[in-house]
């Protein structure tokens, strides 16, 4: 994403001027646009042009248009968004006040203005501008017949194929049913990696799996290369990394980025950190419960004694509908780092951002213990019981 322009007032409002580069900042931008933002794009129109005959013609024209925004959607398979919302600036083509859909696309500027730019928002901005948030990673997970090749950017963990292949099973004087079996599918998943993986972009490929798959598919994918003389893969071998995955399904990938050979590979991507997060949340949940809360009211509670050294919060509730719910989430972050505490904003459209959300999208890693957290706690549910009973 390229920043072109930007100017914010004191009172937080004001624009911003941006263009895509690649489809992921359509990512980056359905996290800016809010409902009641205005957003000034180039758009196709289709005109209906009446002759002195009477005919008429119809004919698109492309023209500038600034819409106040209703409706964001968000496809996450082609990356595209369309907003659709009322014109407001005067228009040759479209009346004022007339409806109109406004699809965003790569390397077309557009310009965003919202009435109060928060915090999240001029982070994302800053984010989504920064060339070295795109370390991206390549992964497969796989198991005999079936693959799934992901791309692990900053922000999302997209699947760009799934293999699945029945494979003959070993049976006595039938293994090279099996073998052959196994040499197809290696060739699908190759065939696979080379269409969807980008290797001037991926720093690292993940080839994860239950057993001795990945090995011999990594013996399988070295025998090719030097075969077919595939100078790709032949220069980019160091970048494979095998490691252990308990299953081929997606799910399994965040174990695998959990992996400490894996999270020294690309300690420096973002995708790295949230894991790394995520699991020490869990493991300070188990073994000291009263330094690990989730669910908005014991963190806010946390976070008024100044206790929180780890906020984990997800993307997802920066973009309700509900101003004051958004404030309140934008507060508690600027609060958290006023305090210096660490905050990770977990993309919902990654492995561990699914994960959190199951957390209700919010929790935290504490400072100190706070067993009165978890009294609390104790006396909702036994409350709720009460409830129960009583009805």
């Amino acid at each position: 994403m390229k920043l072109t322009g930007k100017f914010i007032e004191k009172d937080g409002k004001g624009h911003v001027s941006l263009i895509p580069d690649e489809p992921e900042d359509m990512w980056h931008a359905y996290n800016l646009i809010c409902e009641g933002d205005s957003v000034r794009a180039s758009t196709v129109r289709k005109v209906q042009n009446q002759t002195a005959t009477g005919s008429s013609t119809s004919s698109k024209i492309r023209t500038t248009l600034t819409i106040a925004v209703e409706s964001i959607d968000f496809d996450t398979q082609a990356c595209m968004l369309r907003l659709k919302g009322r014109n407001i600036e005067e228009n040759q083509y479209v009346k004022m006040g007339a409806y109109h859909t406004i699809d965003l696309e790569v390397n077309r500027k557009f310009t965003l203005t919202k009435e109060e730019w928060d915090s999240i928002s001029l982070e994302r901005v800053d984010q989504a501008c920064d060339p070295t948030q795109h370390a991206d990673v390549a992964a497969v997970v796989m198991q005999e017949g079936l693959a799934n090749i992901c791309l692990v950017t900053s922000s999302m963990t997209i699947v760009r194929a799934k293999i699945e292949q029945a494979i003959p099973r070993k049976r006595k004087g039938h293994a090279q049913q099996h073998e052959k079996g196994m040499q197809r599918f290696f060739e699908s998943v190759l065939q696979s990696i080379i269409r969807h993986v980008n290797f001037d972009v991926v720093k690292c490929v993940l080839i994860a799996s239950p057993g001795f798959v990945k090995d011999q598919f990594m013996e399988y994918l070295v025998q090719q290369a030097s075969k077919t003389d595939n100078k790709v893969l032949i220069d980019n071998r160091s970048k494979f990394l095998l490691v252990h995955a308990s299953s081929g399904f997606k799910h399994s990938l965040r174990e695998v980025l959990a992996d400490p050979a894996v999270v020294a590979k690309m300690a420096d991507t973002k995708a790295a950190g949230e894991v790394k997060a995520l699991d020490a949340f869990y493991a300070i949940l188990q073994t000291d419960p009263a330094r690990a809360f989730y669910g908005p009211a014991h963190v806010e509670k946390a976070n008024a004694s100044q206790a929180i050294e780890t906020l984990l919060i997800s993307d997802n509730l920066f973009r309700i509908q509900d101003v004051a719910q958004r404030k309140k989430y934008v507060t508690l972050v600027d609060s958290i780092r006023e305090n210096g505490g660490d905050v990770k904003i977990f993309s919902s459209l990654h492995v561990s951002g699914e994960q959190l959300a199951l957390l209700t999208g919010v929790a935290a890693i504490l400072r100190f213990p706070m067993p009165e957290l978890e009294e609390d706690e104790e006396e909702e549910a036994a409350g709720g019981e009460l409830d129960k009973d009583a009805s």
